[in-house]
């Protein structure tokens, strides 16, 4: 991941899982020593670990845990979504036509996804999401075998344009599709040092702010 969320500059390497219907996990790793966090979610209850710093935040929105840490306001639903890139098939594009390769699916105000028709199948090549007062757009390329190895996350303003809350880049690498991950992935072993902190605290004391330092 590279990029930049609230005006700090990010880049790294995320290790992720991701399951049906919305379980994920995420683990920023460094090239020496313990994560920089750890992240698990099932459904609207996330765990954020920071082994660092031995604090821990249980119970979270998963949505606003991932802003405190990533910029990006996705739950683990979305967050799974996104980094799948997950295409319409040909039966189901039956959107606004843009020539004869291309369709736009939802309405404009609203979530929309944009398909290009790339050798005989529908290919999601960006989405834009709505969520409350959040707005953001995905944006695919490099495919291969179905799923994208390029992902572009970059927030949009009240008239759609692209905004300056968050822009990241994900190269994706050892993908692995179609594995069953044990329940116990998305679960969080809290040390029992670890001290608690509030999405507030983590706002304020989190990676992102760290960044802010230059820790």
């Amino acid at each position: 991941m590279s990029g930049s969320a609230g005006g700090h500059r990010l880049s790294g390497r995320l290790l992720v899982g991701v399951a049906s219907p919305a379980s994920a996990r995420l683990e920023a790793v460094a090239p020496f020593g313990p994560p920089m966090f750890i992240f698990a979610s099932e459904r609207d209850d996330a765990t954020l670990l920071l082994p660092r710093d031995d604090r821990v935040l249980e119970h979270g929105r998963p949505d606003a845990v991932l802003e405190a840490v990533t910029g990006a306001p996705l739950g683990a639903a979305d967050l799974r979504a996104t980094l799948t890139g997950c295409a319409l098939s040909v039966e189901q594009a039956d959107g606004r036509r843009i020539g004869d390769d291309w369709r736009v699916v939802g309405p404009p105000s609203g979530d929309e996804m944009f398909l290009r028709r790339v050798d005989g199948r529908w290919r999601l090549v960006a989405a834009t999401r709505r969520t409350g007062a959040h707005a953001w757009r995905a944006e695919y390329r490099d495919h291969l075998n179905g799923l994208p190895r390029a992902i572009r996350l970059v927030s949009l303003d009240a008239g759609g344009r692209i905004g300056d809350t968050f822009d990241l880049r994900l190269a994706l690498s050892q993908v692995e599709a179609n594995v069953t991950l044990d329940a116990a992935v998305f679960r969080v072993q809290i040390p029992s040092a670890a001290r608690a902190m509030t999405i507030d605290e983590l706002r304020e004391s989190g990676p992102l702010a760290a960044r802010a330092d230059g820790r």
